[in-house]
């Protein structure tokens, strides 16, 4: 398998080995295309776009799954499988995300760059090709979907949205995301809920899959060594035939400036588990992705509880031994802080206590030059992360058109390195408690 070949060239600036650029090649069709030869593979990704809904959660994770499953020239896995091996073992996976409040769904691929092919082969427009043909060419019976293909995947995705309690940590995060935001797009998951996602029909899916393609934003996505100018023709050649009714623009992702003066909400559950999980939900005081204040929140977050230096990891878990493990992450997009915790079902009101205890740290500007630098070298070194990894590299870019942004990496990088402890405090005092979450044992 190629995959073996794809590690990165060292010792180069990314910036000087780096061009990118955006180009709408239909109406609400964008192009993004990074053109490097960083990368012994190429990188592609085509994402439709739509607002969190209810009602079309669960239809809409459930698209690329189906899509997946075969298209009228490669009908089913196997004949897929092959057409990937012919491409030196490549490979497109369907995608479910959620950036703020939009709902990403569709593929991404990775293959190998034409530059490393034994013969100088042509892959980009055969990946994009049968890629096209994934999203506009399903196989179908009667007019529609395989009923087969759309029950099986049907049943995969209720699976998929029950199995997301195994991981208490993980769901507790999504709990909390739910319960602070019960009343907000961000509340819901992004495959939907089980009864919506049992009601799915093969003529509503059908409905709803030319919806997406008449209307929805369609953002594509390139890494590699080709250039631009055949990045667009590969990329247009594959969506012909793309139906294009209406372009309809995403809404404003809804970032509440704080609590208002409310008292926290406590949510409380009780299952079988034998270590607790505590879960709080911040507000960010209305600083998000596309907020100027971004690069300080991020700073903030680190110092906080995003790095194994932080002052939740020192001083509740390490110090105190107060949690198993306590963090905290962002969701820039919505203007949110998450803190996870694991303890002990007694000590739920003493974890709490110190864990905003942290937080009034930072507001009295109680930060040490160390724990400043610490943490936005660990910010900047996690961008430059991405740059050096092509997942990585395209979830950021997905995350920045879900937000309307085309800033890179290494410029937000740069505006990291140069936030101040002040700003870091200004952050601190912006941010609010609004809602806990405590998975405690059935006993307790």
């Amino acid at each position: 398998k190629y995959a073996k070949l794809s590690s990165t060239r060292q010792g180069k600036d990314w910036s000087a080995m780096t061009a990118v650029t955006h180009k709408e090649l239909l109406p609400g069709v964008r192009l993004t295309a990074i053109r490097t030869s960083k990368f012994k593979s190429c990188y592609m990704g085509m994402t439709l776009l739509a607002p969190m809904d209810g009602q079309t959660a669960a239809a809409n994770a459930l698209i690329p799954m189906v899509l997946r499953r075969g298209t009228r020239k490669h009908p089913d896995l196997e004949a897929l499988s092959a057409a990937l091996d012919e491409l030196y073992g490549g490979f497109i996976e369907p995608v479910v995300r959620k950036k703020g409040e939009t709902q990403c769904i569709g593929f991404v691929g990775s293959f190998l760059d034409d530059s490393y092919t034994p013969d100088r082969s042509r892959i980009l427009e055969q990946a994009a090709a049968l890629m096209g043909d994934l999203l506009l060419r399903p196989a179908m019976e009667s007019g529609m979907f395989c009923t087969g293909y759309v029950e099986g995947e049907r049943t995969n995705l209720i699976d998929r949205i029950r199995a997301q309690i195994n991981d208490k940590r993980q769901y507790s995060i999504l709990r909390i995301s739910q319960l602070m935001c019960a009343e907000e797009p961000y509340g819901i998951d992004r495959y939907g809920d089980e009864k919506t996602a049992a009601a799915v029909t093969v003529s509503k899916l059908w409905e709803r899959y030319h919806a997406l393609l008449a209307s929805a934003p369609l953002e594509l996505y390139y890494c590699g060594s080709a250039s631009a100018d055949r990045v667009e023709k590969a990329f247009a050649a594959a969506l012909e035939g793309l139906p294009r009714a209406v372009r309809r623009d995403l809404p404003g992702c809804l970032v509440r400036p704080g609590t208002e003066g409310s008292a926290p909400r406590v949510f409380v559950d009780k299952m079988d588990v034998t270590q607790g999980k505590l879960a709080m939900g911040f507000r960010t005081g209305g600083v998000n992705a596309a907020h100027g204040a971004l690069p300080a929140l991020m700073v903030f977050n680190a110092v906080y509880g995003g790095t194994t230096t932080s002052k939740l990891f020192m001083n509740v878990r390490e110090k105190l031994s107060l949690c198993y493990f306590a963090s905290s992450m962002l969701e820039k997009q919505k203007g949110i802080m998450l803190v996870s915790s694991g303890i002990e079902f007694n000590r739920f009101e003493q974890a709490k206590g110190e864990i905003m205890a942290q937080l009034y740290a930072c507001r009295r500007g109680e930060i040490e030059p160390a724990e400043l630098e610490g943490a936005r070298r660990s910010v900047v070194s996690s961008l430059r992360t991405a740059m050096d990894a092509q997942g990585r590299l395209e979830e950021y870019w997905m995350g920045q058109a879900a937000a309307g942004l085309n800033e890179r990496p290494e410029e937000l990088a740069g505006r990291v390195s140069a936030v101040t402890k002040e700003q870091v405090v200004e952050i601190a005092n912006g941010v609010e408690l609004d809602a806990v979450y405590f998975l405690n044992g059935k006993e307790a």
